[in-house]
């Protein structure tokens, strides 16, 4: 019993640490947004001065409302298609399967600035050119194979029983869809919808 609380302190310890190795460096800029030198020099001075002058810059404005807008109907796409295809993949054996899962990690792993780079010449070679649809074609892109990995997993841990016990007691496949499997992957479908908007957002390298 010692033993196992002293992992449990230890796994515990651990994610604090994580934690704080994530969103301190965050903190601690958002703070420092509020310090009167734009160079981060110390001792720290409060001000809104910053925040006054981004409100009265109407480009930074404009641009950030389409950085959410691109986000939000990235994070739309992804989330019913990544569920539908992570869906698929869990319930349907067919040739290539293992090979097209393998196929979603070399867009998370690949650097964007290679993949950017990529989609610029493929637009342009058939056609598509520049623009805000070039934009979300190539966040959905990226952002897509997140949330499949992440609801793919999720249903890993679903029993198929669930699914039969429903068929058995007469419910079509809509229905056992959505009564029964979704609600099951639902937080699932949450962090993934979470993980395409956050890579959605973050996308300057391939939206320049």
């Amino acid at each position: 019993m010692t033993t196992t609380r002293i992992l449990e302190g230890l796994g515990r310890l651990y994610i604090w640490l994580l934690l704080a190795f994530l969103y301190l460096p965050i903190i601690i800029m958002a703070l420092m947004s509020f310090n009167v030198s734009p160079f981060y020099q110390l001792p720290f001075e409060w001000t809104t001065e910053w925040y006054a002058s981004l409100w009265q810059n109407d480009q930074l404005i404009a641009a950030t409302w389409n950085s959410v807008e691109i986000a939000v109907i990235t994070t739309i796409i992804c989330v019913v298609l990544g569920s539908a295809a992570s869906l698929a993949l869990y319930r349907y054996e067919f040739r290539g399967k293992k090979f097209l899962q393998a196929l979603l990690f070399p867009p998370i792993a690949i650097p964007w600035l290679i993949t950017g780079t990529a989609m610029l010449i493929f637009f342009f070679g058939v056609g598509i050119g520049r623009g805000l649809h070039a934009i979300l074609l190539g966040h959905v892109a990226l952002a897509l194979p997140y949330v499949i990995v992440v609801v793919s997993a999720r249903l890993q841990t679903f029993a198929p029983e669930l699914e039969e016990a429903a068929r058995a007691l007469g419910a079509n496949q809509w229905q056992v869809t959505r009564r029964v499997t979704l609600p099951w992957i639902m937080p699932g479908v949450i962090a993934g919808g979470l993980f395409a908007f956050a890579v959605s957002f973050d996308q300057f390298v391939v939206s320049y």
